[in-house]
């Protein structure tokens, strides 16, 4: 797998120039049309992550390779990338069509955590089929966009932050996001967003000399200042899902990740997530993907 992309390996690798003002920031933003990116000189992405965020409206049979899925969709999509997960796609189409903006989380410093929408959050569906009319509703708003980046209106970038929330609030119209009803106080959202913060942050995994320090929920519960049982309950009361499990399938996503994008050794990647003995990192992968971690990776197709 590649190592993480910065803003400043974009431009230099796709544009072979960066913008004067890209370090001075305390956020960025960009939107280009993607047309200028494809056809039969285009380089292909590789698979990698980011570390900004990215929204894509891509036109064409195309195939994305997300985490640890393979999604192929034959007309549009809207796609949503974060800084925690790889992905890639390619096309098909000789000529692609399409949009996108790039963005960094402190570019909406001040106006929201960015990183708390569903569309963002590693799990979620981050991939939305469009039909025709929303195809032309998202495509006026990259337009928008386009126009108002090279306008001189001092307030532009608040313009432009209104316009990225427009684009997410379409696709969470187009699929709700899953969960219960919160009746509870707000404690138990708070407990989640922590703790959902503080497993992530132990993410990416990208040298075999990084190590998960939290894998167990005494140990999450032990940071977060809370007993386990109140962390559990609040999980349980937000997500639906007991901490063990939630660990379990970032745990999980991680190992597919490694094992199908990596050339490390089971024993590296049994090692990396916490595990000090890699026939017990076999046997917790066996039981929550059925199949050993070598058979998976030697079958492409799961």
């Amino acid at each position: 797998m590649e190592k993480t992309q910065t803003l400043e390996e974009f431009y230099k690798s796709k544009l072979n120039w960066m913008p004067d003002n890209l370090q001075k920031e305390m956020g960025h933003f960009n939107v280009f049309r993607l047309d200028e990116f494809s056809g039969p000189k285009a380089k292909i992405l590789p698979y990698s992550r980011k570390n900004y965020y990215k929204i894509s409206l891509i036109n064409g049979h195309t195939r994305l390779f997300y985490a640890d899925k393979t999604i192929e969709f034959d007309t549009s999509a809207l796609l949503f990338a974060n800084p925690q997960i790889p992905y890639s796609w390619e096309s098909d189409a000789e000529q692609q069509t399409g949009y996108f903006c790039i963005f960094t989380e402190a570019f909406f410093n001040q106006f929201g955590h960015i990183k708390e929408y569903p569309v963002f959050k590693p799990g979620d569906n981050p991939l939305f089929h469009l039909s025709p009319s929303e195809v032309d509703k998202i495509s006026q708003i990259f337009l928008k966009m386009l126009q108002e980046i090279e306008s001189d209106f001092t307030y532009k970038y608040d313009v432009l932050r209104t316009l990225v929330l427009e684009l997410i609030h379409l696709a969470l119209k187009m699929q709700p996001a899953k969960g219960s009803q919160y009746n509870e106080s707000n404690g138990n959202l708070r407990v989640s967003s922590m703790f959902t913060e503080l497993l992530e942050r132990q993410f990416p995994v990208e040298s075999p000399g990084q190590r998960l320090k939290m894998r167990s929920p005494v140990e999450f519960a032990g940071q977060l200042s809370v007993h386990v049982n109140h962390l559990n309950r609040s999980l349980k009361e937000v997500t639906g899902k007991t901490t063990s499990a939630l660990i379990a399938e970032r745990v999980i996503q991680e190992a597919r990740t490694l094992l199908r994008h990596t050339d490390w050794n089971v024993s590296e990647i049994a090692w990396c997530l916490g595990f000090d003995e890699a026939p017990h990192f076999v046997n917790f992968f066996k039981k929550n993907v059925q199949l050993t971690p070598k058979r998976f990776r030697q079958n492409r197709d799961v």
